[in-house]
């Protein structure tokens, strides 16, 4: 319990004095925001706002982490250290996306082949060595099974594995990076998503298998590798993501930045395969599945009929062209990712009580 405190504290901390260090750099190099000309015409006062804001949030997470386990003494997990390193290695690949549009000048970044190549690579490395490292008890940081709220079925295979942790990797990267339009909105939302897996983590620590013989009704217990590791890493990134939202909210004096947009959603993938809540995802982080789903419908939908669903893809932008304010839009969908938490996590509660 004190290394969720000290993480989530450290991170914080380090966010909420780190990131106008940063922003005072950015602004010094010149790095702002490159906007887009088909975007709301409320946005063109954003341009040049330092951006690749979410190198504060990833490095305020590791030292979060790492100086956690050293002020307790406790050691590091790998299931731990792969959610780390899939959030810092997506994190790159968004850091080199947002170089190319500010040095380069090119509002789409990276050429869509090599930005696919980089998350291929770090999510391949992420889903090949999540199934190494097995305990005593034989559980590696990930199954080779589909999981809601724990493992189901039976085993799909090390390979379609791979597929499905790529798809789930890539599908939350993605989706935080299309979320991530309105001030605060992603990383608000992010913060929700990581507070339901600091008390996911926490809650299968205590039900673990492992303490099987603890237990007053050991047949509901969770069999899940370093549980409480994972639960230090959602603290961390819950309180850096909150530090980093003070200066990220409206009017945002930074923008996270594909770094920021990829290394986040990396870390609630990672975070979902590693404690077998992979579908539950879909609904934790409800307001990203909206999203994405909405640019979905918008693409199919023009593509088939010639017409579109919505004044503009993503969904935040079609409100806001509708004349709600930007703040608007961010606290009501807020609220509707506030409500998918809940939802979510009284699903992983019910489940874990049908077992008893």
């Amino acid at each position: 319990m004190r290394q969720i405190l000290f993480a989530g504290a450290i991170g914080l901390f380090l966010t909420l004095v780190g990131t106008p260090l940063l922003i005072k750099l950015l602004a010094r190099k010149g790095y702002g925001q490159f906007i887009r000309d088909d975007g709301p015409r409320t946005h063109g006062s954003k341009k040049g706002t330092p951006t690749m804001g979410g190198i504060a949030f990833i490095l305020a997470t590791l030292i979060a982490y790492f100086l956690a386990k050293v002020i307790t003494g406790e050691e590091m997990r790998f299931s731990g250290v792969l959610v780390l390193f899939l959030m810092a290695g997506m994190g790159l690949v968004g850091f080199l996306d947002d170089y190319i549009k500010i040095v380069k000048q090119r509002s789409l970044g990276l050429r869509a082949k090599a930005k696919m190549a980089g998350q291929l690579i770090v999510g391949i490395a992420f889903a090949v060595l999540s199934l190494q490292f097995a305990d005593a008890r034989g559980n590696t940081p990930a199954s080779d099974k589909l999981s809601f709220v724990e493992d189901f079925g039976w085993s799909i295979g090390p390979v379609l594995f791979v597929v499905w942790a790529l798809f789930m990797i890539l599908a939350m990267s993605n989706g935080v990076n299309l979320t991530d339009g309105l001030d605060g909105l992603a990383t608000g939302a992010s913060v929700m998503v990581f507070g339901a897996y600091t008390f996911i983590g926490l809650w299968q620590f205590q039900e673990s298998c492992a303490n099987a013989g603890t237990l007053t009704n050991p047949s509901a217990c969770f069999e899940v590798r370093d549980p409480l590791d994972l639960a230090v890493v959602a603290s961390a990134l819950m309180g850096s993501c909150f530090g980093f939202l003070w200066w990220n909210t409206s009017p945002a004096k930074i923008f996270m930045g594909d770094t920021g947009s990829l290394a986040l959603g990396g870390a609630l993938a990672g975070l979902a395969i590693c404690s077998r809540t992979e579908f539950l995802m879909a609904i934790l982080g409800g307001l990203f599945v909206m999203i994405t789903m909405s640019v979905v419908i918008q693409v199919g939908s023009f593509k088939m009929t010639g017409k579109r669903v919505f004044r503009m893809a993503p969904l935040q932008h079609h409100f806001e062209l509708k004349g709600w304010s930007e703040v608007l839009v961010v606290v009501r969908f807020w609220i509707i990712q506030g409500m998918c938490v809940i939802v979510g996590l009284g699903l992983f509660y019910a489940g874990w009580a049908a077992k008893k």
